[in-house]
């Protein structure tokens, strides 16, 4: 019974190539724009999910008000993370990272100038997932004056991966040691670097200043512990370490700065909130806008709707051309069932087509959609991993919802009025078809509108 509504159905569609090329291609194009919204909407909510401990890593912000001026920071005071370890239970371990700026490597007879590049503790790759291919990740970064470089980077420079013991002559003629290669970090991280320095080379790393903020603190707590308890501590940890210095330099107790309006505070952040959530002062790199997320999966879910709206309007309006067909096969003894999974069946076959071309061209628009959104997306087996059965899905469920009207439409006609043109009469002034077409082009405004 299947195999025969598959045959009827593309005989049907063959028979109405205008028709069918139309539906096909109208589906398709909406279905490509919500594919690639899709992928960027993916992209951006899986920023740092990579890490294998991602739900226990915590990035440490801080709130500083003094007097009318208020700034939030990205970035904490330098002995906080080793407090932080040594003095809660909780916290199974601490990293800081700091921004490197920039610096000139040798290359044959070229200085190349490099900015990607950070001065991070040894414990970044217990805390962080960053996969090491050569090298020890216990004492890659315990000495000075080393540094970690990704797999990229080593071939940029030596023209093959495994490099450790060799080393990168930096500004003044400064040799530093490979004492490690890693992947490349992935490209959602809400941190880059190709260079990693150990953060021993940088004297301030060693600094008791509890007044001043430059580095990056990362909290990896403990499994089963609750951050927010950690975080309720952090005003009498201020106060502790604090008082005594801001009496020394401000040349006033704690109590008398919050008196005067001013205030110190920390807060914790999880990891894979800061892409979309935090655009704070000494952020590492560009973050994204949640409120971006939110635009383009509205758009998303629009230009599908505008899809399938369009699938309804074109299968309605051809009511009087199949009118005769439903009132032959009704006369000849078929069931109403019969007919509306006849009709669903043109529907799913048309979307099964139409998904199929919108993967095409997907793949074909990415590398212009990638230079406009400044991605950097691509079709891989990952990708199919999801894709597939995703596809799947979206046949079933867009063919379903498209055809489902004109299936129990068309599938209603009574011979009676088939023969008398009524179908054929009546429809034209049809209210649905009249609300269908001012829905989609009302969202095509909206659309239009909006951007």
């Amino acid at each position: 019974m299947i195999k025969n509504y598959i045959k009827t159905a593309f005989r049907t569609l063959q028979k109405n190539k205008g028709f069918t090329a139309i539906n096909v291609l109208g589906l398709a194009l909406g279905l490509a724009a919500c594919l690639l919204i899709v992928f960027y909407v993916f992209d951006e909510l899986s920023y740092d999910r990579y890490n294998t401990k991602a739900d226990r890593i915590y990035r440490v912000n801080e709130d500083l008000k003094l007097g009318d001026n208020r700034v939030q920071y990205a970035v904490c005071m330098p002995p906080l993370a080793k407090t932080l370890k040594a003095d809660f239970p909780d916290v199974e371990n601490t990293v800081r990272i700091k921004g490197g700026g920039g610096m000139h490597v040798k290359k044959g007879d070229e200085n190349i100038l490099e900015y990607s590049m950070i001065f991070a503790d040894p414990s970044l790759f217990d805390v962080f997932t960053l996969p090491i291919l050569y090298g020890n990740k216990a004492t890659a970064l315990t000495d000075p004056n080393t540094v970690v470089i990704t797999e990229s980077t080593a071939k940029k420079y030596f023209n093959r991966v495994n490099v450790v013991g060799e080393s990168l002559i930096t500004d003044g003629n400064k040799p530093l040691k490979i004492t490690a290669v890693i992947k490349d970090i992935p490209e959602q991280s809400h941190f880059h670097a190709d260079f990693i320095l150990s953060m021993v080379s940088f004297p301030d790393s060693q600094s008791n200043e509890w007044l001043r903020s430059d580095y990056n603190t990362y909290v990896l707590m403990r499994p089963g512990a609750d951050y927010k308890k950690l975080e309720a501590q952090f005003p009498q940890l201020l106060r502790r370490y604090s008082g005594e210095q801001m009496q020394q330099e401000l040349k006033m107790s704690y109590d008398t700065f919050e008196k005067n309006g001013s205030f110190f505070r920390m807060n914790m952040m999880p990891l894979t909130d800061i892409h979309l959530h935090s655009n704070q002062t000494g952020e590492l790199g560009t973050n994204g806008t949640e409120q971006y997320v939110y635009i383009f999966s509205a758009i998303a879910i629009f230009i599908l709707l505008i899809a399938c709206v369009n699938f309804m309007n074109l299968s309605t309006a051809r009511s009087s051309n199949r009118a005769k067909e439903v009132g032959v096969r009704k006369v000849l003894g078929s069931a109403r069932k019969y007919l509306v999974m006849q009709f669903l069946s043109e529907s799913i076959i048309i979307t099964l087509v139409a998904v199929i071309i919108a993967i095409f061209l997907a793949m074909a628009l990415l590398p212009a959609f990638n230079q406009l959104s400044g991605k950097n997306l691509a079709f891989t087996s990952h990708t199919f991993v999801w894709l597939v059965p995703s596809a799947i899905i979206a046949v079933l469920f867009i063919g379903f919802l498209a055809g489902l009207y004109p299936a129990f439409f068309l599938s209603a006609f009574q011979p009676i009025d088939v023969l008398k043109g009524k179908i054929a009469n009546g429809f034209k002034g049809g209210r649905l078809r009249s609300f269908l077409v001012v829905f989609q082009f009302s969202i095509s405004i909206i659309l239009i509108v909006g951007l």
